[in-house]
């Protein structure tokens, strides 16, 4: 058993500049502008993270207004949680929805079983359960996020509200020039309300598109305010927390340096006009203070993820939607109009140049990712949608519908493989597997511009998205799906078992 050294960490409240914490007994306030408040934790030992979390349905506060939703603690994101490599995380978690609940992590590479990362959990309502599971002292750092994944619940408790940040600190966090930057965490999430406050109850085109609503706001707040140095550098950390929207985002006047894709770091920076964010990805940019001081609108543009126009004559026959061909995400391009968006560009947030410092340069170079080697096995996954007798609607992968007493793939630990990920339906489908991380190889046979680990990835009509993945360190049964969250609870699941390897 290894040695734990001591320390205390106990958030004790937030304002419009960070968090105030207690770390080995010195009060300090943490660098982050409005983001979710931490976690209360409080442990004697270095290397255990201790979290409280509540899951319950109450008035809250969101983009300004009161609203009747779903939330962790009482808040919108919940709270944030951190940890590092080799720390154990224990989680404390009350059920008190009116309804089944569990949590899945999405993006962190622990385990998929036991009171770990166990999406096949049922937390009935009034229920406590704890999780607990060790961080990998190989993990890398990064930007993750923790929902609920109970299947045929997840889309509404999702768009109901629940969700948080869980952050990693690690070895990107050390380098100089970012560890110098302001750190700004940037929740996405859009929400549905009626004249009550209250989500309304979807009709059925709706959860066949994937819902979406009217009021977008960011870590909580309408048009959310952020602020450089001329000369600094602002860390922009971006999740994508919605049911359904994806995000074109630019920053009038400044380009984006993409430092790390769904968390984990990129080899260096890479400069992007745009960014795309799909369900479930998360990316962090670097932006720098080199422009006359003033107001820059940070801008969720138009985007066109494609409809369900032809689904009387294509359903099933690989037919192509309104989506023209796209190119890797996050990716800089020109997009269409966003079909239940009106044409219209909005402002997510404000960033306003306050005060001046010493031109700050950005990093060089980050984490080297590593070229994975040739797989030992290919495999092949079609997207569609169609019509299920007794079922109506249903979204499938191969075919099928999600069932959870079957085992559609089965892989060996230790091996590398290819998956070549197909939409022939008419709807774009962000594609995420849970537990392993992989790289993206090709896009309809064209190699990816650069190198980087994710764990979603969007897959446009027609495309072929070619996948390589390194299965590693747990055996046990997991999932894949689409994330948008409504296609994954009408079927568009597989469990995956991984076992013994070479």
């Amino acid at each position: 058993m290894k040695q734990l050294r001591r320390r205390q960490f106990i958030a004790l409240g937030t304002s419009a500049a960070g968090t105030l914490l207690l770390l080995q007994g010195r009060l300090f306030q943490s660098k982050a502008q409005p983001s979710s408040p931490s976690s209360t934790e409080d442990s004697a030992e270095e290397g255990l993270v201790e979290v409280f979390l509540e899951a319950s349905y109450g008035t809250v506060n969101i983009g300004g207004q009161s609203a009747q939703l779903f939330s962790y603690n009482g808040q919108i994101p919940g709270p944030k949680i951190e940890a590092r490599p080799g720390d154990t995380v224990r989680i404390r978690f009350s059920n008190n929805l009116p309804e089944p609940t569990n949590l899945h992590y999405h993006g962190l590479h622990v385990p998929p079983t036991g009171n770990a990362d166990n999406v096949f959990l049922n937390i009935p309502s009034g229920e406590v359960f704890t999780y607990e599971f060790t961080i990998p002292d190989d993990h890398p750092g990064g930007t993750f996020y923790y929902h609920p994944h109970l299947h045929g619940w997840v889309a509404r408790q999702v768009f109901g509200g629940l969700g948080g940040i869980f952050v990693i600190r690690g070895e990107m966090d050390e380098i100089p020039e970012i560890e110098a930057a302001r750190e700004v965490f940037l929740f996405l999430k859009d929400f549905a309300l009626d004249a009550s406050g209250r989500v309304p109850a979807p009709h059925h085109m709706e959860q066949m598109l994937g819902r979406e609503g009217p009021l977008v706001t960011v870590s909580g707040q309408s048009n959310l305010d952020l602020s450089i140095p001329r000369g600094g550098l602002l860390r922009l950390r971006l999740i994508n927390a919605s049911n359904a929207r994806f995000y074109r985002l630019t920053l009038e006047d400044h380009p984006l340096y993409l430092i790390a894709t769904d968390g984990i770091s990129l080899s260096e920076p890479v400069e992007l006009r745009e960014l795309l964010l799909t369900p479930g990805e998360r990316a962090d940019v670097l932006v720098r203070g080199e422009r006359e001081p003033g107001q820059y609108r940070l801008l969720d543009l138009p985007y066109n993820r494609g409809g369900m126009g032809m689904m009387g004559r294509g359903m099933g026959s690989g037919m192509m939607g309104p989506m023209g061909r796209g190119r890797m995400g996050p990716r800089m391009g020109p997009g269409t109009d966003f079909s239940s968006g009106g044409g219209t560009a909005r402002t997510l947030a404000t960033l306003t140049y306050r005060g001046q410092v010493e031109s700050m340069a950005l990093p060089r170079q980050l984490i080297p990712v590593e070229a994975l080697p040739e797989p030992q096995t290919v495999r092949r996954f079609s997207l569609n949608h169609g019509m299920r007798p007794g079922m109506g609607m249903a979204f499938l992968i191969n075919g099928y519908t999600f069932n959870h007493q079957r085992i559609d793939t089965r892989v060996s630990l230790n091996t590398v493989e290819d998956w070549e990920i197909a939409n022939t339906g008419t709807m774009d489908h962000p594609f995420h597997l849970h537990t392993n991380p992989f790289q993206v190889i090709s896009r309809d046979g064209r190699a990816e511009a650069f190198r980087a680990w994710k764990d979603t990835v969007l897959v446009r009509p027609g495309e072929v998205v070619r996948l390589r993945v390194r299965f590693a360190d747990f055996p046990g049964k997991a999932v894949y799906h689409c994330h948008i969250l409504d296609h994954e609870d009408l079927g568009m699941m597989g469990i995956i078992q991984m076992q013994g390897g070479n």
